[in-house]
């Protein structure tokens, strides 16, 4: 496959393509933290469909801030469009494209507006192994990393408060399927000490079979020094060790020529919590902190050990089917 083909099926909306009969979900999201870490935003753009229903869009924006606590908002939109004006997604005004995010989504809670340009070489990330695993029924969850590191710029408005993002670290997500995993895990990390050029940017998840619930299954890379890195993979499922809980997840795997080992998280408040509805019925609790802390340690095949150190710049998210009553979960419904 060609990096043209990897950008092509990275970032191709597919609700338009979901029959009636169908559910589906679908996600386009922007992570960015400040250089200096403990600052950051997470924006998603999203479609929702119901089986028999027609999709639904909506806005959603929170800005992580270590001193000032957590703020959020959420809108629904109007119908979603794919591919309109050359945008991944539009949804009325609001446009999801391939160098520029801008949007706005007001509530009582909060108002927010974005105009958001971002820049970067990096080919896309496809977390599953094998091309023919997006086009197939299963698995049910897709996920990839269109732009997996870019650079940001311009500026998120919100409750009188302005914010500059210029010269944040940040990436670019894109996943959707017929039905959220049963549990899954996303960690980005960025801003490293001393290995600006660095980022990790992993997916595990635990996957329904019938009855059965797969063990922890984890993909993504590990860029190193300019080097990727596969991590993970069916084939290395026995050496893929979990430990999560909602502030903090421990976890060791192989990949390409080194092992890893590390750790992330952050305190509570310092995370936002969500409910992602099943298309087909029911919801998940999400729990998202976008300015958590990463410690990696890493040994390689070739060339000495290394650590690497990320300060309020990592991402760690965890959803769950069960309720965390100690992050509360924001007040909007979702689909």
């Amino acid at each position: 496959m060609t990096e043209q083909d990897e950008r092509r099926q990275a970032t191709r909306a597919r609700f338009a393509d979901v029959p009636i009969a169908a559910g589906h979900y679908e996600s386009y999201y922007l992570k960015g933290t400040a250089p200096e870490g403990g600052l950051g935003v997470w924006i998603r753009y999203t479609v929702h469909k119901a089986p028999g229903a027609m999709p639904k869009s909506f806005l959603w924006l929170t800005i992580f801030d270590a001193s000032a606590g957590v703020s959020a908002t959420k809108m629904q939109g109007p119908a979603p469009q794919a591919g309109a004006e050359g945008s991944y997604i539009t949804i009325g005004q609001a446009r999801f494209g391939p160098d520029r995010i801008v949007g706005a989504a007001r509530s009582a809670q909060l108002d927010a507006e974005w105009e958001i340009a971002f820049e970067g070489e990096q080919a896309p990330v496809l977390h599953l192994p094998y091309g023919w695993m997006y086009r197939a029924a299963f698995p049910r969850t897709k996920v990839c990393s269109p732009h997996p590191a870019v650079l940001l710029s311009g500026t998120v408005r919100a409750g009188g408060r302005t914010i500059d993002l210029a010269g944040w670290s940040g990436t670019i997500g894109h996943n959707w399927g017929a039905e959220h995993a049963r549990r899954a895990i996303w960690i980005h990390g960025a801003g490293f000490k001393n290995q600006a050029d660095s980022w990790l940017d992993l997916a595990i998840g635990r996957v329904g079979l019938g009855v059965l619930t797969t063990p922890w299954i984890a993909n993504g890379v590990l860029c190193l020094e300019g080097e990727r890195h596969r991590l993970g993979g069916l084939a290395r499922m026995q050496s893929t060790h979990v430990h999560e809980r909602p502030e903090r997840c421990e976890l060791s795997l192989r990949g390409d020529g080194l092992a890893l080992a590390g750790e992330v998280g952050a305190p509570p408040q310092r995370f936002v919590s969500w409910l992602y509805a099943q298309p087909s019925g029911g919801e998940r609790q999400t729990v998202n902190c976008s300015i958590a802390d990463m410690r990696l340690r890493i040994k390689r095949a070739s060339g000495p050990p290394l650590e690497l150190e990320a300060k309020g710049t990592a991402a760690y998210e965890l959803q769950m089917s069960e309720r965390y009553a100690a992050m509360p979960i924001q007040p909007f419904a979702d689909g």
